[in-house]
């Protein structure tokens, strides 16, 4: 008898929704001590799926139809009381986002010892959340769990959401993207850890992600969901290698691999875009009368941009790439170095000064819309822009209108605001918006990091068109390593700060010189499996 076993699972959508169920008729399994994992794109039912599962739907997803079946007992038959004690004792879920799943209030110490109290497991607990926090590989388990989640890195959040879901030894745990958006190196140590403790303790996974480079390091079995249905199910080494669905042979097109196809720019002896010399930022923290620690984010960073090139910048979280994107846009400010736009230093101009260069450096962030006002239509925020800067209302509208329409959106898009549209469709507005001002320089922030690899790809697209079409020059930042590849004509690896290689994309991502480099291509998830 398998461990899980769903069968005709259907779970409705509220009345006026774009399909009538989110979930219909799927069926899976999960054995002891198995991996399975589900993919697909975003809206495909896969998080619904867990919820389901979990007993966790909103009273606006009902269950319509279907069995499901845990260690023999029906689920759907549970009374609540009796789910509360299942969760967590038998089953467990890691969710995609630890700062939304951890108390902001409380010592991540405390956090895992009351889910323990709760379910009478609370004798000797501080010991065993020590214990708890070395088995995920946390250094210094008694330091972090007396901190509160938003002193800890992603990895390290998501490590203690681990700890806390293995807390009670579940026999089923369900791990919805749990690496998503975290860098190489953490992701594939977070995959090993589930890994090991599926092996060791035989735990059955049932694992969510849109990552095939993560189906092909972990999954012992594959189901790819669409639209709501499992369109294809089957051993991972099958499913991958010998996909038989359309949708899947799609997806796995999609999957960014092999070298950048762009013609990089001509060496010219002209002034550069672009040109960093010597450029150091440094956070204190602790000390509110001096002393404290002093954290070199960047470390005399050199680089030049030469007219239609794109560079990318890669390492891990916390190596200092968005610092270093911020400091070229005076979001953050430097203590030392020069930052040369065509010449011009702009780390000692005044904020009038750097007026007319806002308007040719524009930067598209990771998470359009925490950059996005939730109350303004989108062809406002795309015409904010040029509006400040002296373009009639009218015109900027226009302006904007057609460029929705260049980033592939309808122009109905206008009259819209940012929750009614998807990941990826938000993406393009911010694309959208950095372009109204008309940039000779584009700095992307993680533009692609957490969309699914079909929709990833349009985007990579969309940018490599514009590239081409505007003469872009482009700062491409990234911890994808498959991404930089396809787009980038050169890569600066950082590590604590520090540029450590520099050079041709081919060159650096085939014959690296710097350990760290070898390291991080070594932790791509997937990395001995190639795409058909």
């Amino acid at each position: 008898m398998s461990l899980l076993s769903v069968e005709n699972l259907t779970v409705a959508l509220p009345p006026g929704a774009d399909r009538p169920n989110a979930v219909e008729g799927i069926s899976l399994s999960v054995d002891a001590g198995e991996i399975l994992c589900i993919v697909g794109e975003s809206g495909s039912g896969k998080s619904i799926t867990a919820n389901a599962v979990m007993g966790l739907l909103p009273k606006g997803l009902p269950i319509t139809g279907g069995q499901l079946v845990f260690e023999g007992r029906d689920l759907r038959q549970t009374s609540p009381e009796a789910m509360r004690q299942l969760r967590g004792q038998r089953l467990a879920m890691i969710f995609q986002e630890p700062m939304t799943a951890l108390n902001p209030l409380m010592r991540v110490g405390d956090q895992i010892a009351e889910a323990m109290q709760v379910h009478g497991a609370g004798a000797n607990a501080r010991k065993r959340v020590q214990e708890l926090l070395a088995a995920v590989n946390l250094p210094d388990p008694a330091a972090i769990a007396r901190s509160h989640p938003f002193r800890l890195s992603g990895g390290q959040r998501q490590r203690v959401m681990i700890a806390m879901a293995l807390a009670l030894e579940p026999a089923l745990l369900i791990a919805d993207e749990p690496t998503t958006a975290l860098d190489v190196t953490t992701q594939m140590q977070i995959l090993r850890l589930i890994r090991e403790i599926q092996s060791r303790r035989g735990t059955g996974v049932l694992f969510i992600t849109h990552d095939f480079g993560v189906v092909a390091e972990i999954a012992d079995r594959v189901a790819v969901m669409q639209h709501g249905r499992i369109v294809e199910q089957g051993r991972a080494e099958e499913v991958l290698n010998r996909p038989q669905h359309p949708y899947t042979k799609a997806l796995i097109a999609a999957v960014p691999h092999g070298a950048s196809t762009q013609t990089a720019p001509a060496a010219s002896t002209a002034e550069p875009v672009l040109r960093l010399s010597g450029v150091k930022k440094t956070y204190r923290r602790g000390g509110w009368f001096g002393g404290g620690v002093v954290i070199p984010a960047v470390q005399s960073a050199d680089f030049t941009l030469v007219k239609g090139e794109t560079l990318g910048l890669v390492g891990e979280s916390g190596s200092g790439k968005s610092t270093l994107a911020r400091c070229i846009v005076n979001l953050v400010h430097p203590e030392s170095g020069e930052i040369r736009f065509h010449g011009t230093d702009l780390r000692p101009l005044s904020r009038s000064a750097r007026k007319p260069f806002r308007q040719r450096v524009q930067m598209i962030f990771q998470d359009p819309y925490a950059s996005l006002n939730p109350r303004r239509m989108v062809g406002e925020a795309i015409a904010e822009g040029p509006i400040t800067h002296g373009t009639p209302r009218t015109e900027a509208l226009e302006r904007a209108r057609e460029l929705l329409a260049l980033v592939q959106l309808d122009p109905g898009a206008m009259t819209r605001y940012p929750h009614e549209f998807s990941g990826g469709q938000r993406q393009r507005i911010g694309i959208a918006r950095a372009l109204a001002m008309r940039p000779e320089l584009l700095i992307a922030d993680e533009p692609v990091s957490a969309l699914d690899v079909s929709v990833q790809a349009q985007v990579l697209a969309l940018l490599a068109d514009l590239r081409l079409r505007f003469g872009l020059t482009m700062l491409f930042i990234t911890h994808d390593l498959r991404v930089a590849a396809r787009i980038c004509d050169r890569v600066a690896v950082m590590q604590r700060g520090a540029i450590v290689e520099l050079g041709p994309t081919a060159r650096v991502f085939g014959a690296p010189e710097h350990p760290y480099t070898r390291e991080l291509l070594e932790s791509i998830p997937g990395r001995a499996w190639t795409p058909p």
